[in-house]
Protein backbone atom coordinates (compact mmCIF):
# COMPACT_ATOMS: atom_id res chain seq x y z
CA UNK A 1 0.00 0.00 0.00
CA UNK A 2 2.80 2.42 0.96
CA UNK A 3 4.68 1.48 -2.19
CA UNK A 4 1.64 2.19 -4.42
CA UNK A 5 1.17 5.56 -2.74
CA UNK A 6 4.87 6.39 -3.24
CA UNK A 7 4.71 5.41 -6.93
CA UNK A 8 1.56 7.48 -7.41
CA UNK A 9 3.10 10.55 -5.75
CA UNK A 10 6.29 10.20 -7.82
CA UNK A 11 4.37 9.97 -11.08
CA UNK A 12 2.10 12.86 -10.09
CA UNK A 13 5.12 15.00 -9.15
CA UNK A 14 6.86 14.30 -12.45
CA UNK A 15 3.67 14.94 -14.40
CA UNK A 16 2.94 18.24 -12.67
CA UNK A 17 6.49 19.51 -13.27
CA UNK A 18 6.34 18.52 -16.91
CA UNK A 19 2.94 20.12 -17.43
CA UNK A 20 4.24 23.52 -16.26
CA UNK A 21 7.01 23.39 -18.84
CA UNK A 22 4.56 22.33 -21.53
CA UNK A 23 2.26 25.24 -20.66
CA UNK A 24 5.02 27.84 -20.85
CA UNK A 25 6.31 26.39 -24.12
CA UNK A 26 2.77 26.30 -25.43
CA UNK A 27 2.12 29.92 -24.42
CA UNK A 28 5.23 31.16 -26.24
CA UNK A 29 4.25 29.17 -29.34
CA UNK A 30 0.68 30.53 -29.18
CA UNK A 31 2.13 34.07 -29.23
CA UNK A 32 3.90 33.29 -32.51
CA UNK A 33 1.05 31.49 -34.28
CA UNK A 34 -0.64 33.30 -37.15
CA UNK A 35 -3.28 35.75 -35.94
CA UNK A 36 -6.00 37.41 -37.96
CA UNK A 37 -6.34 41.10 -37.10
CA UNK A 38 -9.10 42.92 -38.95
CA UNK A 39 -8.62 46.53 -40.00
CA UNK A 40 -10.15 48.84 -37.41
CA UNK A 41 -11.41 45.74 -35.59
CA UNK A 42 -14.49 45.71 -37.85
CA UNK A 43 -15.97 42.25 -37.78
CA UNK A 44 -19.62 43.31 -37.51
CA UNK A 45 -21.19 45.15 -40.44
CA UNK A 46 -24.64 46.68 -40.79
CA UNK A 47 -25.77 46.90 -44.41
CA UNK A 48 -28.81 48.88 -43.25
CA UNK A 49 -32.08 48.62 -45.15
CA UNK A 50 -31.90 46.93 -48.54
CA UNK A 51 -34.54 45.83 -51.03
CA UNK A 52 -35.34 42.14 -51.49
CA UNK A 53 -33.30 40.83 -54.42
CA UNK A 54 -30.52 43.35 -53.89
CA UNK A 55 -26.97 42.02 -53.52
CA UNK A 56 -24.54 43.70 -51.15
CA UNK A 57 -20.90 42.93 -50.53
CA UNK A 58 -18.12 43.91 -48.18
CA UNK A 59 -14.38 43.45 -48.24
CA UNK A 60 -12.93 42.62 -44.84
CA UNK A 61 -9.25 43.56 -44.77
CA UNK A 62 -7.02 41.77 -42.30
CA UNK A 63 -3.38 41.37 -41.36
CA UNK A 64 -1.41 38.31 -40.22
CA UNK A 65 -0.13 39.52 -36.84
CA UNK A 66 1.76 36.27 -36.10
CA UNK A 67 5.28 35.06 -36.80
CA UNK A 68 4.30 32.22 -39.15
CA UNK A 69 2.38 32.15 -42.46
CA UNK A 70 -1.40 32.30 -42.11
CA UNK A 71 -3.23 29.58 -44.00
CA UNK A 72 -6.99 29.93 -44.41
CA UNK A 73 -8.31 26.40 -44.87
CA UNK A 74 -11.94 27.28 -45.45
CA UNK A 75 -14.50 30.03 -45.03
CA UNK A 76 -18.11 29.02 -44.58
CA UNK A 77 -21.33 31.01 -44.37
CA UNK A 78 -24.36 30.34 -42.18
CA UNK A 79 -26.63 30.52 -45.24
CA UNK A 80 -26.45 29.70 -48.95
CA UNK A 81 -27.39 33.31 -49.64
CA UNK A 82 -23.92 34.40 -48.49
CA UNK A 83 -20.87 33.71 -50.65
CA UNK A 84 -17.37 34.27 -49.21
CA UNK A 85 -14.16 34.57 -51.24
CA UNK A 86 -10.77 34.34 -49.55
CA UNK A 87 -7.04 34.12 -50.36
CA UNK A 88 -5.95 30.56 -51.17
CA UNK A 89 -2.22 31.25 -50.78
CA UNK A 90 -0.45 31.56 -47.40
CA UNK A 91 -0.26 35.08 -46.02
CA UNK A 92 3.13 35.86 -44.51
CA UNK A 93 3.78 37.62 -41.21
CA UNK A 94 2.73 41.29 -41.33
CA UNK A 95 1.14 40.76 -44.75
CA UNK A 96 -2.46 41.71 -45.50
CA UNK A 97 -5.33 39.92 -47.14
CA UNK A 98 -8.99 40.43 -47.92
CA UNK A 99 -12.10 38.31 -47.48
CA UNK A 100 -14.98 39.31 -49.72
CA UNK A 101 -18.47 38.53 -48.44
CA UNK A 102 -21.42 38.80 -50.82
CA UNK A 103 -25.05 38.60 -49.58
CA UNK A 104 -27.96 37.99 -51.96
CA UNK A 105 -31.27 39.03 -50.40
CA UNK A 106 -33.42 37.27 -53.01
CA UNK A 107 -36.25 35.47 -51.19
CA UNK A 108 -35.38 37.11 -47.86
CA UNK A 109 -37.45 39.65 -45.94
CA UNK A 110 -37.10 41.22 -42.51
CA UNK A 111 -34.05 41.37 -40.27
CA UNK A 112 -31.19 39.15 -41.47
CA UNK A 113 -28.24 38.18 -39.26
CA UNK A 114 -25.48 36.14 -40.94
CA UNK A 115 -22.18 34.70 -39.75
CA UNK A 116 -19.15 33.82 -41.84
CA UNK A 117 -16.65 31.52 -40.12
CA UNK A 118 -12.97 31.52 -41.05
CA UNK A 119 -11.07 28.27 -40.46
CA UNK A 120 -7.31 28.84 -40.27
CA UNK A 121 -4.10 27.77 -38.55
CA UNK A 122 -4.71 30.28 -35.75
CA UNK A 123 -5.51 29.90 -32.06
CA UNK A 124 -8.45 29.71 -31.79
CA UNK A 125 -8.86 27.84 -35.08
CA UNK A 126 -11.95 29.83 -36.08
CA UNK A 127 -12.76 33.53 -36.39
CA UNK A 128 -16.19 34.96 -37.18
CA UNK A 129 -17.35 37.85 -39.30
CA UNK A 130 -20.95 38.91 -38.81
CA UNK A 131 -23.29 41.19 -40.67
CA UNK A 132 -26.89 42.23 -40.62
CA UNK A 133 -29.37 43.79 -42.99
CA UNK A 134 -33.03 44.71 -42.88
CA UNK A 135 -34.59 43.42 -46.09
CA UNK A 136 -37.77 45.14 -47.26
CA UNK A 137 -40.14 43.82 -49.93
CA UNK A 138 -39.33 44.84 -53.47
CA UNK A 139 -41.80 46.98 -55.35
CA UNK A 140 -43.10 45.51 -58.60
CA UNK A 141 -40.94 47.79 -60.80
CA UNK A 142 -37.58 47.56 -58.96
CA UNK A 143 -34.54 45.85 -60.47
CA UNK A 144 -31.85 43.70 -58.86
CA UNK A 145 -28.87 45.83 -57.89
CA UNK A 146 -25.51 45.25 -56.32
CA UNK A 147 -24.14 47.56 -53.65
CA UNK A 148 -20.65 47.65 -52.22
CA UNK A 149 -19.71 49.00 -48.81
Amino acid sequence: MKRSFFIFMTIWGLWSCGSNQDKSASNSLDDKLPKIEFADDIKNVDFGTITEGQQVERKFKFKNAGDFPLIINNVSASCGCTIPEWPREPIGPDEEGTILVRFNSKGKQGPQFKTVTIFANTNPATNDIQFKADVVAASSNSKDTTATK
